[in-house]
């Protein structure tokens, strides 16, 4: 256990899985971490030279790509240790030591990663007021970094949703503080030193300055940049060449959206399913290249802020909108392309197999294919990503001619090596041919010599080759038959030319594994090398796999191209909820609605209306569409003109922070002082009620004042859509120029409402909450209870408005009074309804005569009469 202890001291924090032989084995606490997680069998081990018995858990070799996941999944960080010589080869304790370290940020198996979700390992360095942030995908190869203030970390963390996050001991409870379910790993000390990361940094990317990266002046990033790539080298025990360049985390060419916006949009994830269940994602998600749906959550995180690329993304989107064969032809192709980013990473890092190679070749072999249908392209966008596309020719060529088309999984015992690219293997191929050959006939020859027909030669891994005679036939055993082995039914025998045989057939085989190994770590080689290439080509694919996406997706679902620009007009004609309308029941139409605003006459739009009316959706809808616009997509919309948004920002419904201390009303206060503090003229501000969790004339007054202030303040003055139940809000239209009203249509019909999910000018004066509490299914009792105390409320016109009440105690006394002597009227309406309920149960209604009927029905009329039920 010495071997162990020493390299589990090695690696702290970490699960250790011990390879020993067949098995990988855990041992002490990490045996009953490993027993509880994965549900494999805990037992216990004797140590040599200890009375004590060591806990122990393992699992066979072959299962790794099923436990692992499910222990990176759980948080934990996962040694591998390896035998690095062939028990065999020596008398001594076989060398291991670790090969990787996996944890939830460093992840590269197929298995362990989600294909269209990036997984970033993020490090975070604070000084003073700045956040330096390092982002990193070992998977694809992508590094970012960028500097942030410390009041924005939270939303950069929330928008790149790391799996782990690297940290200095003095920063961990600051930014424990913003993230959630997040594994945070603290580094050490010395490895936050800007001399030490800048040096990493160059030697990375082999330069003598980082001035071509734009990041030269970032040096709070450049330590965090510094921790992220050598937590990188340190965990993958591997070279990282396949991380070839630095892109900037921060880019003003990017709209801002919060943590809040993306959370209420459902953009990504859902936030009743927690998933992508119902998002935009998944609903624009028919990317047919994982790389494609990787970079669509890229785009929908990260619109555009500027026009001209704006337009440059929509007109590669009508390129294959109005070319319906190239559109098809190309999105045929692309389905067929493998996941590029990822199968060149696996070859940099020797994790890859024959199978991910050729893999690589089939999807290389497709690129003249594409490029041609891509020429009937007229959009300086997409020719350009078409004349960045590289035909690897000389490198499809080497694959072609080396690998089988059909590898096996267990790559390690051979056999994939196409016949005629090494002479050597051939002849060994051959001779393992040959052998099976022989030892047909020796089983032949054998039965012939000694007439025991059920004589057979056989193999296993234990005793080499060896004859299997039955007991009855053990009297014809010639005397030369040496014996091996003896079963319940059977003897096994060696002979000396058997022997002889098993030692050619052995190494032989031995070598021919080895020699295919050499050939394979060769053309690993080879590839790593075209890593630029391959990694450019990816990188085009999937922005031509996004663009056709929405080509697809806009064809399909009658979308329209927008217009985009830099005014401050936002105009929709016929605008739909892009998510709901999916959702409906093929005999429902969505309700499309028009909507015009700018900053000079329309600034404010005052929505009323009942709740489940449409308000929300409304609000979201045009959120969505400005958005869609932005990222590059067509609409839903039959016309849409869109001035440039910088900032969307979004306050619909609110919940208690339990943890933080926050009550719902503060979560609410918290998102619209963030909104008042940091939109601008050319935001978008998108507010679902605000100040329902207070008193209603606080509400009222907060409401009320936001909407002055976003009127008023020249810095913000941004377009603003306002969802109120607060029909006092619809006088602001008359002091406020900018502002206006609108409601959602609603028809009464005999005392039942039926929502129209149209928006149309003007003011709602009725809230209809009861008509839809009804709806809702609340008790008949309680709906009819609800109706007396509005009427009463009514009836005694509680102005909540009055600015002066005449006699503040006397109308609090004359309110109670109300309510208490309903509550009384109540209960002795409860009982007479009992008596007559009583009554009508106990009669005999089919022993009644007609007449006898009648009376019945006249006498419970007079009952109603006289008790007044209707209360």
């Amino acid at each position: 256990m010495a071997q162990y202890y020493k390299i589990k001291e090695e690696n702290p924090g970490t699960i250790l899985l011990f390879r020993m032989g067949d098995f990988y084995e855990t041992f002490g606490e990490d045996a009953k971490t490993a027993s509880k997680v994965l549900g494999i069998t805990l037992t216990k081990r004797n140590s040599s030279g200890t009375s004590a018995n060591i806990p122990l858990a393992g699992f066979p070799y072959h299962s790794l790509d099923n436990y692992l996941p499910k222990l990176v999944k759980a948080g934990f960080r996962v040694s591998i240790c390896e035998q690095l010589e062939d028990p065999k080869q020596t008398k001594k304790i076989v060398k291991r030591g670790v090969t990787e370290v996996v944890t939830p940020g460093t992840l590269v198996g197929d298995n362990l990663l989600e294909h269209k979700s990036n997984n970033f390992l993020a490090s975070v360095f604070i000084q003073k007021n700045v956040a330096g942030i390092a982002i990193s995908d070992v998977s694809t190869g992508e590094f970012l970094i960028g500097e942030v203030d410390v009041q924005n970390l939270k939303q950069h963390l929330f928008n790149l949703a790391p799996s782990e996050i690297l940290v200095h001991k003095k920063d961990r409870q600051q930014i424990e503080n913003l993230v959630e379910n997040t594994l945070l790993t603290q580094s050490e000390d010395w490895l936050f030193d800007y001399k030490f990361a800048r040096e990493n940094l160059l030697e990375q990317f082999r330069t003598h300055s980082l001035k071509g990266f734009g990041v030269d002046e970032l040096k709070v990033a450049q330590i965090a940049a510094g921790v992220n790539l050598n937590y990188l080298k340190e965990t993958r025990r591997s070279e990282l060449s396949h991380i070839t360049k630095i892109s900037l985390l921060t880019n003003k060419d990017f709209m801002l959206l919060d943590a809040s916006t993306k959370r209420n949009l459902e953009l990504v994830h859902s936030s009743s399913y927690g998933d992508k269940k119902d998002t935009l994602f998944a609903i624009l998600d028919l990317t047919q290249t994982s790389m494609g749906g990787r970079l669509l959550v890229k785009w929908l995180n990260f619109p555009l802020t500027k026009v001209k690329q704006i337009e440059e993304r929509l007109e590669g989107v009508s390129d294959f909108f109005e070319n319906d064969s190239m559109r098809l032809q190309v999105r045929l192709l692309l389905g067929q392309v493998a996941d590029l980013e990822r199968l060149i990473t696996k070859v940099v890092i020797g994790k890859n197999t024959p199978r991910d190679l050729v893999s690589i070749k089939e999807s290389l072999k497709l690129t003249p294919e594409v490029k041609r249908f891509l020429e009937e392209a007229t959009s300086p966008y997409v020719r350009s990503l078409c004349g960045k596309l590289t035909e690897l020719e000389d490198l499809i060529s080497l694959l072609e001619e080396a690998l089988v088309e059909n590898p096996s999984a267990n790559f390690r015992e051979g056999r994939f090596i196409r016949k005629g690219y090494n002479a050597e293997l051939d002849e060994l191929k051959e001779f393992s041919q040959n052998s099976k050959d022989w030892l047909k006939n020796y089983q032949e020859e054998e039965k012939e010599k000694t007439q025991i027909s059920s004589l057979k030669v056989e193999f296993n891994k234990v005793f080499g080759y060896y004859i299997n005679v039955t007991k009855i036939h053990l009297d014809k055993v010639p005397d030369h038959y040496i014996r091996k082995q003896t079963l319940v039914n059977s003897e096994r025998y060696i002979t000396g030319e058997l022997k002889e045989f098993e030692e050619k057939a052995l190494s032989s085989d031995e070598r021919m594994i080895a020699l295919e190994m050499e050939i394979f770590q060769e053309l690993c080689n080879k590839t790593a090398k075209f890593i630029q290439e391959i990694q450019l080509n990816a990188s085009c694919l999937a922005r031509i796999d996004l663009l056709s996406n929405f080509a697809e997706i806009s064809k399909s679902s009658n979308y329209s191209k927008p217009k985009v620009s830099d005014s401050g007009k936002i105009r929709i004609v016929g605008g739909r909820h892009p998510v709901v309308e999916k959702l409906l029941p093929l005999d429902r139409n969505f309700v499309s609605n028009d909507t015009f605003m700018d900053r000079e006459k329309s600034q404010i739009w005052i929505v009323t209306g009942p709740n489940m009316a449409g308000k929300s959706t409304f609000l979201r809808q045009v959120g969505l569409i400005v958005l869609m616009a932005q990222v590059g997509c067509f609409v839903p919309a039959e016309l849409a003109e869109i001035g440039v948004v910088d900032k969307v920002f979004t306050r619909v419904g609110a919940s208690d922070n339990i943890t933080s201390g926050e009550s719902t009303f503060l979560v609410e206060m918290n998102e619209t002082a963030n909104i008042l503090n940091n939109a601008t003229a050319k935001s978008l501000i998108l507010l679902d009620e605000i100040g329902r969790g207070t008193s209603t004339f606080d509400g009222l007054s907060i409401a009320w004042a936001v909407t002055e202030f976003l009127h008023n303040n020249k810095r913000v003055s941004a377009r603003t859509i306002f969802a109120t139940h607060y029909h006092e809000l619809t006088d602001l239209e008359k002091l406020l120029e900018r502002v206006k009203n609108y409601n959602v249509e609603v028809k009464e019909l005999d005392g039942k409402i039926e929502f129209m999910r149209k928006i149309i000018p003007g003011g709602c004066d009725h809230s209809y909450g009861i008509q839809v509490a009804e709806m809702a299914g609340l008790p008949y009792n309680v709906i009819r209870r609800a109706k007396t105390i509005l009427k009463n409320l009514e009836t005694n016109e509680l102005n909540l408005l009055s600015q002066n009440s005449p006699n503040k105690n006397r109308t609090t006394l004359d309110q109670l009074s109300l309510f208490m002597d309903s509550q009384d009227k109540v209960e002795k309406f409860e009982a007479a309804l009992d008596l007559l309920k009583e009554k009508i149960m106990e009669q005999e209604v089919n022993n009644l005569t007609p007449i006898e009927a009648m009376n019945f029905l006249a006498e419970l009329q007079a009952e109603v009469k006289k008790n007044k039920f209707d209360l």
